[in-house]
């Protein structure tokens, strides 16, 4: 079988991100079926990491070894 196909389990998780909001960015953008997700604002909370508040509605921010996680 050819291997153009996109083999069920090759999905991309949010901790397998690269640490930068480009990646990020491009992630939640195919996650939403390619509509685009962009940076509506950020800010630095009380550990001083930045949060970045995405059009999707959700915040992100890195944790203590530089993975993406949601923030609630």
């Amino acid at each position: 079988m050819s291997q153009a196909f996109v083999r069920e389990g090759d999905d991309q998780w949010l901790s397998d991100v690269a640490p930068t909001l480009n990646a990020l960015m491009a992630f939640l953008s195919r996650e939403n079926n390619g509509i685009r997700v962009y940076e509506r604002s950020n800010t630095k909370d009380t550990a001083g990491r930045t949060i970045h508040q995405m059009s999707n509605g959700l915040a992100y921010a890195k944790d203590a070894a530089g993975k993406w996680e949601i923030i609630t």
